[in-house]
């Protein structure tokens, strides 16, 4: 495997009856066992409802709710995970046939064109991140994600029968494209449609399967050694994820929100309680149209009677007017007095997240394993995959428990910590006898640490914090930083290990890593347990 080839191995930047018996459908259903309570029926009702009266959260916590309710929202986040996988799969199916895809288009052992047929997809990722919040508002999250489906399908059987630079190229950017605006749709959308005591561990899921998507495509590359052109079927294994995608999308509701913020009341009505069940259901009605209602600085209304988002008519009409002066000058309305501080800490984050080194760590990974006798590229790459997908097993199940805020702060210590170790290991004398061990524990260590936190945690919390008027543009603009961070560090790497060394480098990545903890601590809020509309209220205010 090249190794420059592992720039974009591990970046993050996430129906099971649609894709059943599919990879990506069981991708993601192994990763729904880690959602007892929908499973079981007990989180089926438990929706946080901040009431416009006081902005105080009460939680609606029978568990005599509709049957199948919560499993509706389960499956319903299982169908936008497709979308997850076919992210962590497209973006890591390069890494393994590299070399075997440069000779079948007609440029064997060229590092220029293997730069690019890797990196294309970042750059075009970055576009597509960059027009999916209009894209989201302006059709819906469910339309798309259909929409999405296309290109996706095109990539990737552009790639499995590329004859040379050009197509190969033109595949890749297509998939790029397409997955640059999944990172953005899927959060929101898991987002918009989760109940809040569990929205928590559904947002993380979507990091988990991108691992999954991400190591199945390390596995998939396996066959290469006996085969060189087994590299066409890992791309046409990647055209299945767009039609599962597709397909499940046909089924699965609209986000409530969406619909409420563009005016379709009765339609978002309907979905809400299709989602949870009736009697919830109408619980987290009266939060959406509370929210409406506060949003046009209708105050009367806070207190007036009425059904459902009846009371709230002024405001949804208020919010469909702000949506589509968003449309037309998104980013003059996301750097307003009103919104800059929240849309530049989402971008920081993402900032942060980058350059605190995940890209360099995996770059090197190999090298490291090689010197602690891990010979087989694959065998690292798989190593690593497994740390990241077990970190993230492991975050989905206390997101809900500890909060966004402290995983944030262990995993950027956990990170620092582990960098200071790998520099340590590479330039400290007295530790040369062990430094192999060392290295491969400070990988490891390092990427657990990012898995529990820093990677599945920003995705998460980002939908969480915008308002809801310009909650995908402002996705957009964090993942656009993202993918922007990503390929910039992917094309300056390597001149700053040149001018530095490695070790150097290592410890400016903690450096980051440590101020990532500081960053965090004074500037997130905690969003667990709390609805959407109530974060939105603290954050803003009487703005809001």
């Amino acid at each position: 495997m090249s190794r420059k080839s592992k720039i974009s191995a591990l970046t993050s930047p996430p129906g099971a009856s649609a894709a059943s018996g599919t990879v990506p459908g069981a991708a993601v259903a192994a990763g729904a066992a880690a959602i007892p309570e929908l499973r079981s029926g007990r989180g089926r009702g438990r929706v946080v409802a901040a009431r416009a009266s006081g902005g105080a959260a009460s939680e609606s916590g029978s568990e005599s709710g509709s049957a199948g309710a919560g499993g509706m929202v389960l499956a319903a986040v299982l169908v936008a995970c497709i979308g997850a996988f076919a992210f962590g799969y497209h973006i890591s199916v390069v890494n393994g046939p590299l070399d075997e895809i440069l000779v079948s288009i007609g440029a064997p052992g060229n590092s220029l064109v293997g730069g690019w047929v890797v990196s294309v997809s970042l750059l075009t990722a970055a576009c597509g991140a960059l027009s999916a919040g209009w894209l989201a508002d302006s059709v819906g999250r469910k339309a798309a994600f259909q929409l999405l489906a296309l290109p996706l399908a095109i990539g990737s059987v552009l790639s499995a029968t590329a004859a040379s630079i050009p197509q190969m190229l033109v595949g890749r950017a297509l998939t790029g494209l397409a997955f640059g605006v999944i990172s953005c749709v899927v959060p929101v959308y898991i987002s918009e449609i989760s109940p809040a005591p569990v929205r928590g561990r559904l947002g993380s899921l979507n990091q988990l399967v991108i691992c999954t998507g991400i190591l199945t495509a390390l596995l998939a590359g396996l066959p290469l050694a006996g085969n060189p052109l087994w590299w066409r079927q890992m791309f046409w294994i990647g055209a299945l994820p767009a039609v599962a995608l597709a397909a499940g999308m046909a089924w699965a509701p609209e986000s409530p929100r969406w619909l409420a913020k563009v005016g379709r009341k009765d339609e978002a009505e309907r979905q809400l309680k299709r989602l949870l069940g009736p009697a919830h259901g109408a619980a987290a009605v009266a939060d959406l149209a509370s929210s409406a209602a506060e949003s046009a600085g209708a105050a009367a209304a806070k207190g007036a009677a009425g059904d459902g988002l009846e009371r709230a008519e002024a405001g949804v009409g208020a919010a469909r007017r702000r949506a589509d002066e968003a449309a037309s000058a998104s980013l003059q309305t996301l750097f307003s007095n009103r919104y800059r501080k929240v849309v530049l800490l989402g971008m920081m984050l993402f900032a942060l997240q980058q350059f605190a080194g995940i890209n360099a760590v995996i770059y090197y990974s190999s090298a490291v394993f090689r010197t602690a006798g891990i010979q087989s590229d694959v065998a690292a790459s798989t190593l690593v995959g497994l740390a990241n997908v077990l970190g993230t097993a492991v975050s989905l199940g206390l997101v809900d428990k500890q909060g966004r805020k402290s995983l944030l702060m262990g995993s950027f210590a956990g990170m620092g910590c582990s960098m200071l170790l790998l520099a340590l290991s590479l330039s400290f004398p007295p530790l040369q006898p062990i430094a192999a061990p060392l290295s491969v524990l400070g990988t490891v260590a390092y990427v657990l640490s990012f898995a529990m936190g820093a990677g599945p945690v920003p995705a998460l919390l980002l939908p969480e914090i915008f308002p809801s008027h310009i909650r995908a543009s402002a996705v957009a603009a964090a993942l656009t930083t993202h993918w922007l961070c990503n390929f910039v560090i992917g094309l300056s790497f390597l001149g700053v290990v040149r001018a530095v060394g490695v070790a150097a480098a290592y410890v400016g990545f903690a450096a980051v890593c440590f101020a990532g903890v500081l960053f965090v601590r004074g500037f997130i809020v905690e969003t667990k347990g709390r609805s959407l509309e109530e974060i939105e209220r603290e954050l803003l205010g009487s703005e809001a």
